[in-house]
Parts: structure tokens; C-alpha cells; sequence
């Protein structure tokens, strides 16, 4: 089955410039900008909602991005939002809410259902924001449930976006790669591994 699919008439939009690993599924409505990328085990999910991801962002190994239905509790759903320069750490959880530019969500963090981040903010390892927060520009938010603790530094949001143009450049590389068709080797390898 196909890692990149449509779901109930919506297929995924998806710049030519951008990275979609082939171990990660991308799903529905989706919209990912140029130069962005999903990686190994990332999962996409906008059967129900749109999601849309700017670009230079990354969607780190093991992520996952859903939206939420309209429903009775839900009236008009929520999507999800990842503004630009976005960086999504590993086995992070995001649901139905809106990440403005240049924020890094730690690893395994939860955003939760109508959560708003401002730009150039930080949301900590294992953070959990619940639903409905505010985090203001530039804060760095930790704990369970997580809080506002401080403002950033100038130098900590460059960091922000350091990390964002690493993988920039490894998603290139990446698809020069698949382009190319270079990859594993897997017989040389078993060779090497019995040596």
C-alpha cells in the first residue's frame, strides 16, 4: 500500500521540493510546503480535518499529527496548523492545533485541541499542553501540565532555526538519494556483518 494517500475524495498536496520518508504515512487533507519533511514512522493523519505544514519545517521519527472531526462536543473540528521553520521532535504528539513559525516541539511532547503556540517558542520534552492553552511568543513551556517557566533568548531562537536548516539540508540529501537510486546495499552488508 501506498505511504502518500488520498482519503474520501482529498489527496495530499505536496511540493516537489519536500521530503516524505518511506517508512512515514501521509494521509487525506494534507498540505506540505517546500523543503519541508516527514520522517521514518511520522504519521500524517487529516482524514477528518486539513493539516498543514509550512515549510522548512520537519516532522521528526515517530511523530504524530491528527486533527479533530466536527462533531457535537467538536462543533467545526480543529485542524492542524505548522507554520514555517518548525521542527517537530521525535515521537511528539500534535492534535488539532496551531503551531505559528519557528517553535521546536521537544520530544514526546502532546499538544492537545485548540492549543495556540506563538512563534519562536519551545515546548519541552515530555511536555503536555493542554487544551485550549496560549503560549506566548518566544516562551519556553515544561512539565505536566506544562507551564511557561521563561522567556527565550535571542540566541536560544536562532537555535530554533539552526535546527530547522539542518534539516533542511539532510531532507535534500535525502532526496538526491531516491533520485539517484543510491541506498543500502543489504547484501554488502550482510557480508561486512559476518566478517
Amino acid at each position: 500500500m501506498n505511504n502518500i494517500r488520498g482519503f474520501h475524495g482529498f489527496a495530499p498536496n505536496i511540493s516537489p521540493l519536500a521530503y516524505i520518508d518511506l517508512a512515514a504515512q501521509v494521509i487525506g487533507q494534507a498540505r506540505i510546503g517546500d523543503e519541508s519533511s516527514v520522517w521514518p514512522c511520522a504519521v500524517v493523519r487529516a482524514d477528518v480535518h486539513v493539516i498543514r505544514i509550512g515549510a522548512r519545517s520537519n516532522i521528526q521519527d515517530g511523530a504524530q499529527l491528527h486533527v479533530t472531526h466536527d462533531a457535537q462536543y467538536t462543533l467545526g473540528g480543529f485542524a492542524l496548523t505548522i507554520g514555517d521553520d518548525v521542527s517537530i521532535g521525535h515521537g511528539a504528539v500534535l492534535h488539532g492545533c496551531t503551531v505559528q513559525d519557528a517553535c521546536l516541539i521537544g520530544m514526546n511532547a502532546i499538544v492537545l485541541d485548540g492549543v495556540l503556540v506563538k512563534s519562536h517558542s519551545i515546548i519541552g520534552a515530555g511536555a503536555v499542553v493542554t487544551q485550549g492553552k496560549i503560549v506566548g511568543e518566544g516562551e519556553l513551556w515544561v512539565g505536566n501540565p506544562a507551564r511557561c517557566v521563561h522567556l527565550l533568548s535571542a540566541e536560544q531562537i536562532q537555535q530554533v532555526y539552526c535546527l530547522a536548516k539542518q534539516y533542511v539540508m539532510l531532507q535534500a540529501r535525502y532526496r538526491d538519494d531516491l533520485r539517484s537510486g543510491a541506498g543500502v546495499n543489504h547484501e554488502y552488508d550482510r557480508r561486512v556483518l559476518q566478517a
